[in-house]
């Protein structure tokens, strides 16, 4: 019997969201000179092993870009300055100041679907699912509402260059144009050097405040280093949690039977949120360079290797799951890696999953005939490290 998964247009190189296993868990791509790593027990020793395997993959960029590129963003750090850099931030996302937001995020919620309420068909990304955790991370940041459309243009924009992989050759040869697609880099940049500037002159009880008048190592942050921590909890805390809502509206829609099991009883709503992110991982590839050879499911990689480790592969591996191709709303275990693992694991994991519950919760109950338009499939984003719905039109 065909899947509903079988008529979504997803990325080419998602394999394993059709059900399909790799030839090998581990393979080495001669045309992008990098690793693939596909298997769960493999990938979850790599992300748990950051001396080994280090999140700094721009020591091996052949163009070698300026530092400045991803200095201070915490996501690039290996230890010690990952535990510093983060350290500045952890504050935002303890489960303490995440419980006190809950009303906020709710609030939100609820004027969201007032907009969409009486609506017959609308985009509920477009209109619902990312708006949520635009408006709840520019809150955290300190940022005006008037400046959200802004936001939401730069992921646009961010999303449209980020298609595929190019080989290093094409890369060399294209070296010109990919500093041209920097501009948008310095575009964000230069916002965040003026929110710095503001919150040195005024200071307010919001992220960028904070940072601004932080100290790392008895000195304060530089401009370079609050605009890179200041992207990345952007892009993390928007573009992935919309992902998150989104694919677990659309897999209620195309599964049913799953469907009418959380309604009956809401308390699967955090365990489908899960099964979710295990089943269509918002981030399915995370990037690592080893530091020294090393064995890989009895492949041996050599020191300075790049590697794609796909969690998005490794949360369909028989190995950890059972039946890893069926969506099951209620599954445990579910030690998914779809927030990742080790000293990286996702920092706004509490948050995302919060405004996800409220999300759903409040979708299933006041708009309970919400259903995907069968004149209007889904379009997916077709980002190789990212699977999500792009577009999700419904209607009620």
């Amino acid at each position: 019997m065909t899947s509903p998964v079988d008529t979504w247009d997803m990325h080419p190189g998602h394999f394993w969201l059709r059900g399909q296993r790799p030839e090998k868990l581990v393979d080495y791509d001669e045309e992008l000179q990098l690793w693939n790593v596909y298997g769960y027990p493999e990938s979850a020793a790599i992300l748990s092993d950051p001396r080994t395997f280090s999140s700094n993959t721009m020591r091996l960029d052949p163009i070698k870009l300026d530092e400045s590129v991803v200095e201070g963003d915490f996501a690039h750090a290996d230890q010690p300055l990952h535990r510093k850099l983060r350290g500045l931030v952890d504050y935002a996302f303890t489960p303490q100041l995440v419980a006190k937001l809950e009303s906020r995020v709710q609030g939100i919620v609820d004027d969201l679907v007032d907009q969409i309420e009486g609506k017959k068909s609308f985009d509920l990304v477009a209109e619902f699912a990312a708006p949520l955790p635009l408006i709840m991370i520019s809150d955290l940041l300190g940022v005006p509402e008037s400046d959200r459309a802004l936001f939401r243009k730069w992921m646009d924009k961010m999303l449209d260059g980020s298609e595929q992989f190019e080989s290093p050759e094409t890369v060399l040869e294209q070296e010109e144009e990919l500093h041209k697609e920097l501009e948008l880099l310095w575009e964000m940049r230069d916002y965040w050097h003026e929110r710095a500037a503001e919150s040195r002159k005024r200071p307010r009880e919001d992220l960028i405040s904070k940072l601004v008048h932080a100290e790392l190592g008895g000195e304060r942050l530089n401009d370079s280093q609050i605009a890179n921590i200041a992207n990345r909890l952007l892009v993390n805390g928007h573009l992935t949690t919309a992902m998150l809502i989104a694919n677990t509206v659309l897999c209620l829609d195309a599964f049913p039977d799953q469907d009418a099991r959380v309604r009956a009883d809401r308390a699967l709503v955090p365990p489908l949120l899960e099964e979710s992110m295990r089943y269509m991982s918002p981030i399915c590839g995370v990037g690592r360079a080893t530091t020294a050879d090393v064995e890989v499911a009895g492949m041996l990689i050599p020191a300075d290797q790049l590697l794609l480790v796909w969690t998005g592969a490794a949360n369909r591996d028989e190995r950890q799951f059972q039946d890893p191709d069926r969506f099951d709303a209620g599954r445990t275990p579910n030690a998914h890696l779809g927030l990742g693992r080790g000293i990286h694991f996702c920092l706004g994991r509490q948050l995302a999953r919060m405004e996800s519950r409220a999300a759903v919760d409040t979708l299933l109950d006041r708009l309970p005939n919400l259903r995907a338009d069968p004149a209007k499939p889904p379009t997916f984003l077709q980002v190789v490290d990212a699977s999500g719905v792009a577009t999700l039109p419904v209607v009620q």
